[in-house]
């Protein structure tokens, strides 16, 4: 795997974790504004999750980087992502699994997760690249201005 520069998002915390790993997922967009999307299609999705937080937990770890990566991949990887209806939605265009719903929804996934952890640490980033020139950026922006006391 490449080495990669991601963009950085402030933070409070003391420590910072970034897992990297790639899915395999086909979809489609349906929406007769979409283009070619519209039609099933696949790709090999690159993953950047950052979690951050002040609290080790009883291994020593923020998190284990192979449950991030469990979380998603073993969800995703080699599925048609339209048929995961518990995410996605064929009717509702904020639940088609564009890149950007695709980011969000694998936020919400680990979000979900960390807030059953004892330590309780917190995603602030996900990036997901979709092809080698594109890729999306979603960062949970009520809960940085949370933490950071509205100054984001």
């Amino acid at each position: 795997m490449l080495q990669q520069i991601y963009p950085q998002v402030q933070h409070p915390f003391s420590y910072e974790l970034n897992k990297d790993f790639q899915f395999a997922a086909a979809h489609y967009v349906p929406s007769d504004k979409a283009g070619k999307c519209q039609r099933v299609h696949g790709h090999t999705y690159f993953a950047n999750i950052t979690v951050a937080g002040d609290k080790l937990d009883e291994t020593g770890f923020l998190v284990n980087f192979s449950t991030i990566k469990q979380i998603i991949h073993d969800r995703f990887d080699h599925t048609l992502l339209n048929e995961h209806e518990d995410y996605f939605n064929n009717e509702v265009p904020n639940l088609f699994p564009t890149t950007e719903v695709v980011a969000r929804t694998i936020y919400e996934m680990i979000a979900e997760y960390l807030a059953s952890t004892e330590n309780k640490p917190v995603c602030v980033q996900v990036f997901l690249r979709e092809t080698p020139t594109s890729y999306c950026i979603y960062r949970p922006v009520e809960l940085l201005r949370q933490l950071q006391g509205g100054r984001f």
